[in-house]
């Protein structure tokens, strides 16, 4: 079973998904001004928007007859804490690297 942080991954890995994602740090935006900006029909925007909730990376809120969306800080969390994961491993590597280069350096 995928943890979320791989589900937010995942999501993003579409570029129409990432579109999206990227059009909303800023202001809440509805499905209309979603497929304006991304270049989508609102159907399928709504479509990446139901994978972008499942995976938390967004939230909806309904503002009268609309749904306006937003990011999701908890899908982030999720992203960033699997990949935290890796970075005791990452810098080892690096740290081994800058040594080896030091020592055979001329």
């Amino acid at each position: 079973m995928a943890t979320n942080g791989v589900r937010a991954l995942t999501a993003l890995a579409d570029p129409t998904r990432r579109a999206i994602f990227e059009a909303l740090p800023h202001a809440a935006r509805s499905v209309g001004e979603l497929a304006q900006q991304v270049g989508v029909s609102s159907s399928a925007v709504s479509q990446h928007l139901r994978v972008l909730r499942e995976a938390r990376l967004v939230m909806m809120r309904p503002e009268g007859n609309r749904r306006l969306y937003s990011l999701d800080p908890r899908g982030l969390a999720d992203a960033r804490d699997y990949l935290e994961q890796f970075w005791p491993s990452a810098i080892a590597a690096y740290s081994a690297a800058l040594q080896t280069a030091a020592t055979t350096a001329p």
